[in-house]
């Protein structure tokens, strides 16, 4: 029926939405606070979900497989950023080109180590079995994806708003040279940030794992859609990210159900207008 299609698709939405902020919050707070273009991250989400596949197969839980997959992403991110980006600071053709080359790498790697055949990372067991409501049934653990972002989100923000660490590194992107002075570890606090943005992107590949699969291309696949979401919620917010995220989500999955043959037209129109009408973003804190 008509209506179980929008309720379907709804659900689905909410769900990649989701899935969605768990990526790009790391994208927004990567280049929103430290204002680097670092085009690497779809190729740390594909990573992650290649590291949580390899852990799958050797047994070990998913969760705990999540949480390791994105701390080696984790650590891939502090590598690039203390020995690669760190000698680029201010130059952001540089940053742009060197993390291009970063994601190719990375590609090229995961080809090789892993093949170029699809690799899909099995959900939990218990979450398994299907939702029915209604007479229609819903993947249950597509829910647990959306509340796993609703606490990412709100951890996210309690992190950079009601703590000193958040406070500290908010006075190093405002005035970077007056938070040294004052003691702040401005460099080791950056680096903290990308790791952690790093990490985030590595565990949402683990996540998404189960709704997606680890193949070649994803990272070029998951790319577009975390710059969707960054530029229309605006640059160097969180919040902003979040909305940008399960709006990219809805526009994404209607718009392949509906128009498949407009899908990307339907995905890139909303931005385009953003970039030429609110260049900010909705929620954007800096000038993009």
């Amino acid at each position: 029926m008509q209506w179980q299609f929008w309720i379907i698709q709804t659900l689905n939405s909410v769900a990649f939405g989701g899935l969605l902020f768990l990526l790009s919050s790391g994208f927004s707070l990567i280049f929103g606070l430290m204002r680097i273009p670092n085009l690497a991250h779809g190729a740390f989400f594909m990573l992650g979900a290649y590291f949580g596949y390899s852990l799958l197969i050797r047994g070990l839980n998913f969760w705990p497989a999540a949480l390791l997959g994105g701390l080696g992403v984790g650590l891939i991110g502090v590598a690039l950023e203390r020995f690669v980006l760190r000698r680029l600071a201010g130059n952001e053709q540089g940053q742009v080109l060197v993390t291009l080359g970063i994601s190719f790498i990375i590609a090229d790697i995961c080809l090789l180590v892993w093949t170029g055949d699809p690799m899909p990372l099995a959900a939990p067991q218990a979450l398994r079995p299907p939702l029915r409501v209604a007479g229609f049934a819903f993947p249950t653990y597509r829910l647990v994806v959306l509340a796993i972002a609703l606490v990412a989100a709100l951890a996210l923000y309690l992190l950079m708003e009601r703590t000193r660490l958040g406070a500290m590194i908010r006075a190093g992107v405002d005035d970077m040279d007056m938070a040294r002075a004052c003691g702040i570890p401005v460099s080791r606090l950056f680096t903290t940030v990308f790791c952690l943005g790093a990490a985030l992107a590595g565990a949402a590949g683990v996540i998404g794992g189960p709704i997606m699969s680890a193949y070649p291309g994803l990272d070029a696949d998951m790319l577009p859609l975390a710059l969707i979401v960054v530029i229309l919620g605006g640059v160097g917010s969180l919040g902003g990210a979040f909305i940008g995220a399960f709006i990219t989500g809805f526009v994404y999955t209607f718009g392949v159900a509906r128009f498949p043959d407009l899908a990307y037209v339907i995905l890139f129109l909303p931005m385009i207008l953003v970039i030429a009408f609110r260049p900010r973003g909705l929620f954007g804190k800096f000038a993009a």
